[in-house]
């Protein structure tokens, strides 16, 4: 019992099934006990090279012979000598005969009853299926509609939101949009009501409240415009601090940090620390300390002139002067901290962002004129649509003249070129047209093209409005495009055949949209050369 010893046992699997060679069973205990079979492989015949065929094994022989069994039997009667009592008797009377006709004819009539039964059966289910599809569906259109209403709202309360405090250019533009409506409204009541004097006093006293609301709307645009910056400048500083990243061959991102990184990353939490307000005083000096260690590293007139600042606030600092009498100090700290970093020199990793490159030499052929400030700037800072022959004026220039004079809002029509542009990147078919048109071009194909409404319920809400291509299977352009719900796009994209979705009559009206898209776009230079290549297309198919 305490030895142990390996022992190799082989088990030859058997290759065929065991045939059942009787048995019995122990009715007590339910244990079936089978005959035992021999183990042994059955002895295979030896190879003999050569493929044999056996007539007996391929052919079936079938033959039917019919089977009549004998079944011997015998009664017994009553006769001399013999009695057989009577008692158990039965008198068997035949009944009705019925022919094979009626015996049918009830089979089918039971038949009907049972069908009848079934269909009913059948229809009180697909009748509740049917009830309860309508009860989905109506639960299914309250949520949408419900969920459409709330929508809306939060859109009304968000653009309320934005009306009240302001923060993008968007925002600005909805409200001198709102201002110039008003104007417009004050003006028409005032011509249709007044005349003569009160005319000219009402219409001064109206020219002093719209001064009076652009000059608000200006304080907020300061509030704003330093909120944003702020925001920029800390957006800017985090750019330099990310790490390097890329992408492996089975898809993970690796990230690494380099010494520009890190020493980017170092500069960007100095100066989220300065920028900070109402820390202690203890660790404002603690902060005040490091920047000044940190910007010793390098001797120059800016760095000089920072520690001669930081000097200065932990002196007054030590005098128990007052916060509020060291803002300004604390934003000069901060202003010039920022040149600090933006200085390559000292942040090597803040060149790859800066907007202006170290060698001028490469400004050049990007640099244009603008004709309104006589400033020169990069060739991004000049909105060119498509119709533009020449670069006029830059964006601040044109942003300034909308408000001074149309104040017009493209809002709507900026989110409704996104998700054009955004649907069409989706197709992944090397689609160029929509990248050339600016909002300016959308306007005027929704507004004198389309009619600001939707080609199929004629939708005038522009929040509600998308454009998708007429022929999906062709590339989007102003000549293959329409204007419809997002119910209605997702409806449209869906469809195989126009011809058999729209009338002719609504087709040839869509057309004849196309082709004052056609004639109007014929006059861009840029465009000339998708217009021909799309006629060329339409005359080959």
């Amino acid at each position: 019992s305490d030895s142990f010893q390996d022992v190799v046992v082989e088990i030859e699997r058997p290759t065929y099934h065991k045939p059942f060679l009787g048995g019995f069973k122990n009715r007590i205990t339910g244990v079936e006990f089978h005959n035992t079979g021999s183990q042994t492989i059955p002895k295979t015949r030896p190879d003999k090279g050569v493929q044999i065929f056996c007539r007996e094994t391929q052919t079936v022989y079938e033959r039917n012979k019919p089977q009549q069994t004998k079944n011997t039997t015998s009664t017994q009667m009553t006769k001399v000598g013999l009695y057989v009592s009577s008692v158990t008797d039965k008198l068997i009377s035949p009944g009705k005969y019925l022919t094979a006709e009626e015996y049918h004819k009830r089979r089918f009539e039971a038949v009907i009853v049972l069908q009848t039964y079934f269909r009913r059966w059948h229809a009180v289910n697909v009748v509740q299926n049917l009830r309860e599809l309508k009860r989905l569906r109506l639960a299914w259109e309250a949520q949408e509609e419900l969920q459409k209403k709330k929508e809306k709202e939060e859109k009304l309360r968000r653009e309320h939101e934005r009306r009240l405090n302001p923060k993008t250019k968007e925002d600005f533009e909805l409200l001198y949009h709102a201002v110039e409506l008003w104007r417009q409204e004050e003006t028409e009541r005032i011509n249709r009501s007044l005349t003569g004097a009160e005319r000219k006093a009402a219409l001064c006293g109206l020219l002093e409240q719209e001064a009076q609301l652009i000059a608000s709307i200006g304080r907020h645009k300061l509030n704003a415009d330093e909120e944003n910056r702020q925001k920029a400048i800390l957006c800017f500083l985090d750019k330099c601090a990310q790490p390097k990243r890329w992408k492996a061959y089975d898809g993970k991102i690796t990230e690494m940090d380099t010494q520009y990184t890190l020493r980017a990353r170092e500069l960007f939490e100095i100066y989220c620390s300065i920028s900070m307000n109402g820390i202690p005083k203890d660790e404002r000096i603690d902060v005040l300390l490091t920047l000044r260690r940190t910007v010793k590293e390098h001797e120059c007139k800016l760095t000089q002139e920072i520690v001669e600042l930081i000097d200065r606030e932990v002196d007054l600092m030590s005098r128990e002067v007052k916060e509020c009498n060291l803002e300004g100090l604390r934003k000069r700290i901060c202003t010039l901290f920022l040149q600090y970093t933006k200085n390559p020199k000292f942040n090597p990793e803040v060149a790859r962002i800066l907007k202006v490159p170290p060698n001028p030499l490469k400004l050049y052929n990007t640099i244009s004129l603008c004709q309104s400030c006589k400033n020169h700037l990069a060739s991004t800072e000049f909105p060119v649509s498509a119709n533009s022959r020449t670069i006029g004026s830059c964006r601040l220039c044109y942003k300034l003249g909308n408000e001074a004079r149309q104040r017009e809002t493209f809002l709507k029509y900026k989110l409704i070129l996104k998700n054009l542009r955004k649907s069409e990147a989706d197709y992944q078919d090397d689609s160029k047209i929509v990248f050339f048109i600016q909002h300016q071009d959308l306007k005027y194909m929704i507004e004198t093209i389309w009619g600001c409404q939707s080609a199929l319920s004629a939708c005038n809400d522009l929040y509600d409005l998308v454009m998708v291509r007429w022929d999906k299977q062709h590339v989007w352009s102003p000549w293959n495009t329409i204007l419809l719900t997002e119910d209605e796009a997702d409806a449209h994209l869906k469809l195989c055949s126009l011809e058999k979705a729209y009338e002719a009559t609504f087709i040839d009206g869509i057309k004849d949209k196309h082709t004052q898209a056609k004639n109007y776009f014929t006059q861009f230079p840029a465009m000339a050369s998708f217009l021909q290549r799309s006629d060329n297309e339409a005359n080959a198919n």
